[in-house]
């Protein structure tokens, strides 16, 4: 709820009844005694032990409403608890703005007569009508019963004239309890810590002659304001000669107006529909749908835009970009209208995947919208689904039953790509850890296991079914022995050294069965490759705490495969991100720019444990600490005496490229947490990203740069004023341009990401997608992006403040 809103019940709306907690009695206990010669009760103001109880009565408009609740009988002196929870026979719907609780405080201490402590009076409902909260102090009137009618002449409110410092502490500590005071924990402490002192020095000071009783007024999820069934205002037309503000309760604050309402309907009609199909818009007003049109998908459409698209929604028919903005402007509500919409969709221009994409968004309820964007996605390849398709299977959990349309579609198409058919398999048996959509993925495992299982065997000797389904369960296998390998290996004592001797050993005598796998396993990472086992002499473990192992698989062609299996570590946001590494990099090779990414293959197996493909490259930390600097790393390997810098002109080339290609992905998906132990360099000048543990602009350190541009990469180009350095960013803003074209793609998947377990982007998905919203730019054109983005890396360049924090991690990773 933003700082603006004000959320609230109304009391003619609450079936409860009135509850409130009677918590303790303070100060000075009378004591009652004979006086001989009098024959009256005289108190004298001593302590002593008494035995109290607590007579509860509400009035409604100064007349007992209900029989008296009282408390249990409590023993005690001066304090005496019962912190004991009151329910009234009233309901909050019965109350009225003139309604109060009379609480009376008896002592049986006296033999058989009742002694009278003291008694007040509370009304429920402040001035402003709210129904008061929190805890109440109030001051007992002594040897006076609870007046409970109106007004009072007992009120537990202490009259302002006669409030000190602690009254006014206490009202404070009220409102910091309520929530109305922010939390600051170690002020907090301090401040309660005075808060006591004073109050000592107050009760030295003035002794303690009042009498108090604490009540604890019950909370509800919103504030409570008081309105009689039936009313539509609270008070009288505030005409009189004062010029006092009265404040009136709307209870139809927020919701439609009936005349609008009425409005809208008659003007969307269908008895418009014969007029509606001739209409043309005008200049403005075709200016205006053409803004609409390029509103990003997550862009909400104001009730005039609303109207405007609907009225000329015939004229729209050949336009595809407009069916998405068309079908978020239907009442769905209403049947006739949303009939009158889907036949309409039918006939529209056929719009693009990407478009199809945002109507499998929970913005889309309607089983027909998804079913006609699950007959667009048919269209696509399988290169193009799967790139898409992590987020499809997000996507099931925003429909209306286990086997819908979208479910079928992906199991029929994962029968004809193996390459497919593994991965569905992978994303939904991760989501089956999830309990809230458990049963709906494992019916869509079910589906598929049981579809995959009628195969026949294919005219050119490929395995069955049945085979495939078992060579696809051995991957999950295989995955089980990794993760207690890692466990065992973890467990063995002594340095890194001993854990990677110990590793060998397993592989080598009593796990001798994964160096030589009886059939060819399909790689989870790649399912095309098949591997056939594991060589122990160059498996090893990586020093960390998690202690990650890095295996070479022999495939059945006679090459290795290395990948990196680690346990321990949730990498489904990792492969979110690469997977948006591998879909950029598709997008501008459309384009015909290649920037040399190198979006390695992740696969989360489980929720802490996945596979990730081993690129041979070496930190540009371990590089600065052996070589001094990027160019004489390079000129290791590709060596010119005539090129620049003493290297082959294609390898500078690489690597400018590819700084550029990350640095622009990186800025756009808010990567953070970036040193250079996760920025990686291969032999031929490929630089790229690893560790994605904060993105959308989550980052631990302080005052990041806007892109992840280091010094060392930018001496490597020459420095600031080299043409190499001008060619990094003439790269940079072709690529962010690119992009951008393909934003709404973008945003499209991030928002089918929405209900996932991902971190960064379950935390808060509409912040995280508006953050990504942000960073396309989409209210300049080309041009002014050229200097936007020619801006940003000039002042990530001149950003000091990231050495030094660069410098402190180098040390820290040192003793480590």
């Amino acid at each position: 709820m933003s700082g603006k809103e004000f959320r609230f019940f109304l009391t003619c709306d609450i079936n409860l009844p009135v509850t409130f907690r009677v918590e303790r009695f303070q100060g000075p206990l009378p004591s009652l005694s004979k006086s001989p010669n009098s024959g009256i009760d005289s108190i004298i103001t001593e302590e002593r032990r008494a035995e109290l109880y607590v007579e509860c009565a509400l009035y409604i408009d100064g007349a007992p409403f209900g029989l008296p609740v009282r408390t249990r009988l409590e023993a005690g002196g001066a304090s005496c608890c019962w912190n004991e929870l009151i329910t009234m026979s009233t309901k909050y719907r019965d109350l009225t703005a003139h309604s109060q609780l009379a609480f009376t405080v008896w002592d049986v201490s006296c033999g058989k007569d009742e002694g009278l402590i003291g008694g007040a009076t509370v009304l429920l409902f402040n001035n402003n009508m709210q129904l008061k909260t929190g805890k109440q102090k109030l001051r007992l009137w002594p040897g006076k019963e609870a007046d409970g009618s109106f007004p009072t002449v007992t009120p537990g409110k202490v009259p302002k004239h006669e409030r000190g410092e602690l009254e006014r502490l206490e009202k404070l500590v009220n409102k910091y309890a309520r929530g109305q005071i922010q939390c600051v924990d170690w002020l907090d402490r301090l401040t309660f810590k005075a808060i006591e002192k004073i109050k000592q020095n107050e009760n030295c000071k003035n002794g303690s002659s009042s009498l108090y009783l604490v009540v604890d007024f019950c909370s509800l999820e919103h504030q409570v304001i008081f309105q009689e069934s039936g009313a539509n205002f609270l008070l009288p037309s505030p005409i009189a000669s004062t010029n006092e503000l009265v404040t009136v309760w709307d209870p139809e604050i927020g919701k439609t107006n009936p005349s609008e309402h009425k409005q809208l309907k008659l003007a969307r009609s269908l008895s418009r529909g014969i007029i509606d199909r001739d209409l043309k818009p005008s200049s403005n007003e075709r200016k205006s749908i053409q803004r609409i049109l390029k509103y990003p998908p997550t862009r909400i459409l104001s009730g005039d835009e609303r109207q405007l698209l609907w009225k000329f929604r015939f004229s729209l028919m050949s336009e595809k970009r407009a069916l998405t903005k068309f079908l978020r402007c239907v009442e769905w509500s209403d049947v006739q209208e949303a009939k009158q919409a889907l036949e309409l969709m039918k006939r529209w221009e056929m719009i693009d995947v990407c478009d199809a994409l945002e109507l499998l968004s929970p913005v889309f309820e309607s089983e027909e919208v998804r079913a006609y964007a699950v007959s667009v996605l048919e269209r696509a390849d399988d290169e193009e689904l799967q790139c898409y398709l992590l987020q499809l299977v997000q996507a099931l959990k925003f429909e209306r039953s286990d086997k819908s349309c979208l479910s079928q579609f992906l199991v029929k198409r994962a029968l004809n790509n193996i390459e497919l058919a593994s991965f569905l398999r992978w994303y939904v048996a991760v989501e089956l850890y999830d309990p809230a959509y458990a049963k709906r993925f494992y019916s869509t495992y079910e589906m598929l296991e049981e579809n995959i299982v009628k195969l026949a065997a294919g005219p050119s000797g490929e395995e069955d079914g049945f085979k495939l389904w078992q060579s696809l369960l051995r991957q999950t296998e295989l995955t089980e022995q990794l993760c207690s390998i890692t466990k065992d290996v973890g467990n063995v004592r002594g340095n890194t050294q001993k854990k990677i001797e110990k590793l060998r050993q397993f592989l080598s005598g009593a796990l001798s069965e994964l160096a030589y796998f009886e059939e060819p396993i399909r790689s989870p990472l790649a399912p095309g490759v098949l591997i056939t086992g594991i060589v122990p002499s160059e498996s090893t473990i990586f020093k960390s705490a998690l202690h990650p192992l890095r295996l070479t698989f022999q495939t059945q062609s006679g090459g290795t495969w290395k990948v990196i299996f680690k346990k321990g570590d949730d990498l489904r946001q990792d492969q979110l991100v690469v997977q948006m590494v591998s879909l950029m990099d598709r997008l501008l090779k459309l384009e015909n720019l290649d920037l040399h990414l190198t979006p390695y293959k992740v696969l989360a197996t489980g929720q802490d444990e996945g596979m990730l493909e081993f690129i041979p490259s070496r930190s540009l930390t371990q590089i600065l600490q052996e070589h001094r600097s990027i160019i004489n790393y390079l000129q290791k390997f590709h060596p010119d005496e005539h090129g620049p810098f003493g290297i082959t002109a294609s390898c500078l080339d690489t690597f400018i490229k590819s700084c550029a290609g990350y640095s622009v992905i990186t800025y756009i998906l808010g990567v953070g947490d970036r040193h250079l132990d996760n920025l990686l360099l291969t032999d031929n000048g490929c630089l790229f990203h690893v560790d994605f543990g904060f993105i959308l602009g989550r980052d631990p350190k302080h005052f990041p740069p806007p892109m992840k541009l280091c010094k060392e990469m930018v001496e490597a180009m020459g420095g600031a004023e080299s043409p190499y350095y001008t060619r990094f960013k003439s790269y940079c803003c072709e690529a962010y341009n690119i992009l951008r074209k393909s934003s709404n793609l973008i945003l499209n998947l991030f928002h089918l990401m929405a209900c996932s377990n991902i971190p960064d982007v379950a935390s808060d998905p509409e912040k995280g997608i508006l953050k990504l919203q942000e960073k396309f730019r989409l209210d300049m054109d080309d041009e002014a992006c050229i200097h936007f983005f020619q801006d940003l890396i000039n002042e990530s360049v001149s950003a000091l403040f990231p050495q030094m924090v660069e410098t402190i991690h180098r040390w820290a990773q040192y003793w480590r």
